[in-house]
């Protein structure tokens, strides 16, 4: 039976992963309906394991009779699951030593560590309470006005705390690289943190200067870490025209509102854990 669980979790997390598309809709509905998607499968594989773990490797549910080899295999994925958390965490904390290496100035009323470089770079760096990252070549290059911009939208990424957050989304995306549509799910999820962060930054200061900035700033490169959220992001022109267009549309920043529909897989993902009160011991 525990097998049976596995088998039918994994062929869950696939059928759900292929069958997502692209869609339109505003930012919440893309937002809901690609979380739940990104999220879905990696929970279902996690609390399955935790159910097989807390029934243990012997035992009888039903009328079958439970093994070593389900147990063992639920136990391997979770040691590996946690082993790659602690190996990101470690890689994070060092990224962060490295950055934390460079001058700290105020910039605008902002504390900022200042990176060497003539590219334009700026990016919040950490964990719950990120660092403002920028380079020499951005303060040299942008104007008073332009740079005001950018950093209104670094602020915005602090104040949704993105730095932290996508740290345990980028957990599970490396738990999850061998299903299908996780970069691109990924993608996605990047590109809705980057617009949520344009929206509340165009409502601060004139939307036509934040847009200008971007075009200014996207050429730089990117530093492509899970705690690590730049202004500079777009990896397409169609990326880029969308954050545009998003930024001059002068959307509201209305408040997150999830529909139950978007949290019944959440009681989904739980369903592993219903199945514990019926092995016997």
């Amino acid at each position: 039976m525990h097998f049976f669980m596995m088998v039918l979790g994994v062929t869950l997390a696939l059928w759900v992963r292929w069958h997502w598309v692209p869609s339109g809709g505003n930012w919440n509905q893309r937002w809901q309906r690609t979380l739940g998607y990104f999220l879905f499968p990696p929970l279902l594989l996690v609390m399955t394991a935790i159910s097989i773990l807390c029934m243990g490797p012997s035992g009888q549910m039903m009328w079958h009779r439970e093994g070593w080899l389900s147990y063992g295999l639920a136990i391997a994925f979770l040691l590996w699951t946690l082993i790659l958390g602690c190996k990101l965490f470690w890689e994070g904390q060092q990224t962060v030593q490295q950055f934390r290496q460079h001058p700290a100035i105020e910039v605008q009323g902002n504390s900022a560590r200042v990176l060497d470089t003539s590219e334009l770079y700026s990016a919040q760096v950490g964990f719950w309470q990120p660092e403002l990252v920028v380079s020499q070549g951005l303060l040299d290059r942008l104007d008073p006005a332009h740079l005001e911009a950018v950093l209104t939208h670094e602020q915005a990424h602090a104040h949704y705390r993105d730095t932290f957050w996508f740290f345990w989304l980028g957990w599970l995306r490396r738990m999850t690289l061998w299903l299908p549509n996780t970069e691109a799910l990924w993608q996605e999820l990047l590109m809705l943190r980057e617009l949520r962060a344009d929206r509340r930054a165009a409502q601060q200061v004139d939307p036509l200067v934040l847009a200008e900035s971007l075009l200014l700033v996207v050429s730089a490169p990117i530093m492509q870490l899970d705690l690590c959220a730049a202004f500079s992001w777009a990896n397409s022109s169609d990326r880029l025209i969308e954050r545009i267009d998003f930024i001059l549309s002068n959307s509201d920043d209305q408040p997150l509102q999830w529909q139950r529909s978007s949290l019944l897989w959440l009681l989904v993902v739980l369903l592993p854990l219903l199945v514990v009160p019926f092995h016997a011991g």
